[in-house]
């Protein structure tokens, strides 16, 4: 009987507890530290009709470049200018520039362009271009004489282009 007596006294009193409240935790943006987004950089593809020797060479340097400050790399496979046609902003703007880094979810931009010259010489220009600013970050331009010339030099003109 005893055992009984203390059977009803354990429900009763189980019976007539008050449920506990869920407990939350919310926490701040002070408590919440924000993980550091990572930069990425979009190296693309050079393209010349006139010189394709020296639009390989420039596309193989600047997929050799090392760019302070990158978490991430990207080769793509494209040019800026088919990148361009494609998001429809064919102008070389800053704003066009932007516009593909937004596209290619890219913080920096790095590219080559390559225009004739007179005779047989060329100029290469090599950009590294920040999305975020809307500007280039840097730029090294140079006027070869011969695309024999241009092939020997685009590295030197690249690392010009992509130290700080």
């Amino acid at each position: 009987m005893r055992a009984f007596c203390m059977m009803v006294v354990t429900i009763a009193a189980v019976a007539c507890t008050k449920p506990r409240a869920a407990t939350t935790t919310t926490t701040t943006p002070a408590d919440v530290i924000a993980p550091k987004s990572k930069v990425k950089l979009a190296v693309l593809a050079v393209e010349s009709d006139k010189f394709p020797k020296v639009a390989k060479a420039a596309t193989e340097s600047l997929a050799k470049a090392q760019v302070t400050g990158i978490d991430e790399t990207e080769i793509s496979k494209v040019s800026v200018e088919v990148v361009q046609l494609s998001i429809e902003c064919v102008e070389p703007t800053a704003a066009c520039y932007q516009a593909v880094g937004r596209s290619l979810a890219a913080n920096q931009l790095l590219f080559a362009q390559i225009v004739p010259g007179k005779k047989r010489a060329l100029r290469v220009t090599i950009t590294l271009f920040d999305v975020e600013a809307g500007s280039p970050r840097t730029a090294a331009d140079h006027t070869f004489a011969s695309e024999r010339e241009a092939a020997e030099g685009l590295d030197g003109l690249v690392a010009k282009a992509t130290q700080p």
